[in-house]
């Protein structure tokens, strides 16, 4: 559809009216607390507030595989922050996250509590704390990791907040924004395709942080899991990309942390909060509702 109306910005900007589609009703132009709702607080030193969207699951990802290593302090409770809900607008959530975005960390491991928020920053400071999915002792592999880490936050709003939101979510399809960022969504996945013909994984040859950032977001796209569009953006094109997201789907901590806080598709993929590794055996969403 080929949008023809004109649309004149006002002087000063108001908000008059809800923005419209699938999530107008957390769209505001103010930040802070909407409502008082503490966060429940479980047994393990690291305490996650999540979903299971991309930037969730980066998180999630990141602990299972730091628990896959061997890394037995990043066990974590995994609690669900209902974003449909606005449960990221409770007081306790605004404390750990002023921006009020899934996920927030908190490390209760020393003696005063450590918040840490953006999805970036979260498996930055979980890599270093636990001296693994980073490289340590060569400068210029850190760097390399890095620079793709930083480059996923800053490309990914523009597949998500822009590509993801007007094809998929936008209560109207207008040809212009539709064409803009899905033009963008498949220039990112050339940068990728390009680097993953000359490299196993983003970084180089050692799986990092930097993939585990990148792969639910673009993984997810070829992979066919987000906004349906993966015949859309000719995803069977990016086959380098593909070859990388079949080996990262391949690791069982990344199907694990997947499933975690997740509300959505097959129930058995479900496990909605996570408090311990024997949940995804006896706790997803088709063994409650069995059980009931």
């Amino acid at each position: 559809m080929t949008d023809n109306a004109s649309y004149t910005p006002p002087r000063v900007w108001t908000q008059d009216k809800e923005s419209g589609g699938k999530f107008a009703s957390i769209n505001r132009p103010v930040a802070g607390p909407t409502h008082e709702k503490a966060l429940s607080v479980g047994k393990h030193p690291l305490q996650l507030y999540s979903l299971a969207t991309p930037n969730g699951q980066k998180v999630t990802i990141l602990l299972e595989e730091l628990l896959a290593a061997g890394h037995t302090g990043a066990e974590y409770d995994a609690w669900l922050i209902n974003i449909g809900d606005g449960d990221q607008f409770g007081s306790g959530f605004v404390d750990v996250n002023p921006n009020s975005k899934i996920p927030a960390l908190m490390d209760r491991s020393g003696e005063t509590p450590i918040r840490v928020f953006e999805s970036g920053a979260i498996l930055l400071y979980l890599a270093e704390k636990f001296g693994a999915f980073v490289p340590q002792d060569d400068p210029a592999k850190r760097a390399e990791c890095l620079s793709w880490l930083f480059w996923q936050m800053g490309s990914a709003p523009y597949v998500g907040g822009g590509f993801g939101h007007f094809y998929a979510y936008a209560p109207e399809k207008y040809e212009y924004p539709i064409n803009r960022f899905t033009m963008e969504t498949k220039r990112q996945l050339d940068v990728l395709d390009r680097r993953l013909a000359e490299s196993r994984f983003i970084a180089g040859e050692d799986y990092t942080i930097a993939d585990i950032a990148i792969f639910p977001w673009y993984g997810g796209l070829v992979k066919g899991w987000l906004y349906e569009a993966a015949e859309f953006i000719d995803a069977a094109s990016y086959k380098n990309v593909l070859r990388w997201a079949d080996e990262i789907y391949a690791r069982p901590a990344v199907k694990r942390g997947r499933m975690v806080n997740r509300t959505s598709g097959a129930p058995a993929g479900q496990l909605r909060e996570r408090h311990d590794a024997s949940d995804f055996d006896t706790k997803t969403q088709d063994k409650l509702e069995a059980a009931q």
